[in-house]
């Protein structure tokens, strides 16, 4: 066994063909166990193997900085760097986090599980190393899975070139993100570069262009021509003319060959491109031969959860509005528009791990008379803020955000968690916010935001996970639900949290108290029917997995302030904390921070030993 031995990348030293071809399998045995046993992400640390094991050969981590996008196929360099038996708690909480992790190691540099922003990173650090004369260290930025679609991607090879820092920038071009990668580019690399026709033809033309009977005053125009072939035929010039170098193609899965494109790269005066062409899944059978992802992870369409209640809803409004169109950001199968996609293949668009782009694309189409759903992780919209603010709300175009993996989603840790999306999307002007609390909800709201949201955008955000309940009820159009009365406490559930409020609601009443339970369903704006029954309790508390500074609560209590001034109720709002929260499972996340029947229980009853004692 090879993968015993090795502690830390100085153990890669020294190892033959053989040996490292051994190890390679061994390592992808090994991934395919623990992710198996864990959950996590399975192709893309697959197909990267031979990279890691050759850039921790080549280069002395972590005096020089290797930096990885996407983090997620950093699997590999953590096994190589000390943490193989960390693996036994991969994903867990207080455990091994998915990504890069800073606290974890020194070979981490960056915690980067959101894509196409290593360039920028690299920039900055070659840029530092520069600057306090730091010239013997090696910046090396793995930019894969993908994340060659994300704008913030060419930013920094721009400003890279531009700068002339010296940094090594990997492609790892397996052809896909999530799913297959939107981009001509990355098709243009792949197909030109592996072709051996255009080294043919750009040889043959421009040795005709030379053999032309042309003076040499217009020598510089032949040596035009000949520029222009290079455009023709080799597109990687796209990297040239950024002022970045390019070397490759490489056979990435070919070690010794990895290893010879990175020693020279480390010679190269400047920023370098060394593109490597992989295979996601490599090695395992199920992730080779699956076409929609290549086991990019081990999360599936489960039934009777939010996401496959937007599946079917937006299949059947797809049905009935030939207008509607689906947009993506490189996860059509986790959001849940395979379906839709495969029924209307010419009205889905999968736009690659470019959030930016698709929202503003979105406020085009509906523009254009189209109505647009964009669907994507409550995390990742976040990085397209501005253009939901003022490419879609400030033009009053009435594009629908279907935000999924809203509020704590858990193993994935700090970065996955969809704690903002309330409280940014609540300040958009005109923007229609509904929260769904159970399966049945999602398809009527999708509904509503489509006929009743044709002045403005509207979001539609649901948990990953939909809590256990009987509660099949559903309200429409802007009004809340409620779903008990009483005529001193009122609890105020949003989305996944009214569990949390009737549990407790079941618990109060049991000690005597006389509770209310409202589902907000719409929770901007707030419905005034809702709002003038809250005002008639003695203590209001709102409960949401979203921040609890400037989110729903906050509005909740401000609204009442207002409605009634003097002798209002007093309102206690539960919310999460302005921190970053680690990874582990929701509900103990949630149970934590006091976001479930017990930690509401525990308000009220403070709330009465509180008032007990005043009164006393």
């Amino acid at each position: 066994m090879q993968l015993e031995k090795i502690k830390s990348p100085s153990d890669l030293q020294g190892l033959d063909d053989a040996q490292l071809t051994q190890l390679a399998a061994e390592i992808r045995s090994f991934v395919v166990e623990r992710v198996e046993e864990h959950g996590g992400h399975l192709g893309s640390n697959l197909g990267v193997v031979e990279i890691t094991l050759a850039l921790h050969r080549v280069f002395r981590s972590p005096e020089d900085l290797i930096l990885w996008d996407t983090g997620h196929q950093a699997y590999v360099h953590k096994i190589l760097t000390g943490r193989r038996d960390d693996f036994e708690q991969l994903r867990q909480e207080g455990g091994l986090s998915g990504y890069p992790s800073r606290t974890e190691s020194p070979h981490d540099w960056i915690e980067n599980s959101h894509a196409s922003t290593v360039v920028s990173y690299a920039h900055g650090l070659a840029t530092a190393l520069h600057l306090k004369g730091d010239e013997d260290r090696q910046v090396v930025a793995v930019l894969g899975d993908g994340a060659l679609t994300g704008g913030m991607a060419y930013e920094g090879l721009n400003n890279l070139g531009h700068s002339g820092r010296k940094a090594i920038i990997v492609l790892n071009d397996n052809g896909r993100s999530y799913a297959p990668t939107a981009s001509r580019l990355g098709e243009s690399l792949s197909k030109f570069r592996t072709s051996g026709a255009y080294k043919r033809n750009r040889a043959r033309m421009e040795r005709v262009i030379s053999e032309l009977p042309l003076s040499a005053y217009i020598e510089k125009g032949v040596d035009g021509a000949k520029a222009a072939i290079r455009e023709i035929f080799e597109p990687p010039a796209f990297f040239e003319q950024l002022g970045v170098s390019y070397l490759g193609p490489y056979d990435g899965h070919d070690i010794g060959t990895l290893e010879k494109a990175f020693r020279a790269a480390a010679e190269v005066d400047g920023p370098v491109v060394v593109h490597c062409l992989t295979q996601k899944g490599r090695g395992y059978a199920p992730a080779e031969n699956d076409p929609i992802k290549n086991m990019h992870d081990t999360s599936e369409l489960k039934a009777g959860s939010f996401t496959a209640a937007f599946s079917d809803a937006v299949l059947a409004e797809g049905r009935k509005r030939p207008e509607l169109v689906a947009i993506t950001a490189a996860m059509p199968d986790s959001t849940g528009l395979l379906p839709f996609g495969q029924e209307f293949p010419d009205r889905t668009f999968d736009v690659g791990i470019a959030e930016q782009h698709a929202v503003t694309s979105a406020a085009g189409m509906a523009m254009g008379g189209l109505r647009p759903v964009v669907a994507v992780y409550s995390t990742f919209l976040t990085r397209a803020f501005d253009q939901v603010n003022l490419d879609v709300g400030l033009h009053g175009q009435p594009v629908v955000f279907v935000l999924d993996r809203a509020g704590v989603t858990g193993d994935d840790g700090a970065s996955h968690h969809g704690l903002l999306d309330m409280v940014l999307l609540s300040k958009v002007p005109d923007m229609t916010l509904f929260a769904p609390s159970n399966y049945a909800e999602v398809g009527q709201m999708l509904h509503d935001s489509l006929d009743l949201c044709t002045d403005g955008p509207a979001a539609i955000r649901f948990a990953k996970t939909m809590p256990p309940t009987d509660d099949d009820g559903c309200g429409s159009g802007l009004s809340g639900r409620k779903v008990r009365s009483g005529s001193e406490i009122c609890l105020i559930g949003v989305g996944k949290m009214l569990a949390a409020a009737r549990a407790a609601a079941d618990r109060l009443a049991a000690e005597g108290h006389q509770v209310t339970v409202w589902d907000p369903r719409v929770v901007k704006p707030l419905d005034p029917e809702m709002l003038a029954d809250a005002a008639g309790h003695r203590l209001v508390v709102t409960i949401e997995d979203g921040l609890r500074d400037g989110g729903i609560g906050a509005a909740v209590a401000d609204s009442l302030s207002k409605l009634a001034p003097v002798d209002g109720p007093q309102v206690r709002v539960l919310g999460v904390p302005s921190v970053y929260l680690a990874q582990g499972k929701p509900d103990t996340i949630l149970s934590r921070l006091g976001l479930d029947a017990d930690g509401v229980v525990d308000e009220v009853m403070a709330w009465v030993r509180s008032n007990a004692g005043h009164a006393g």
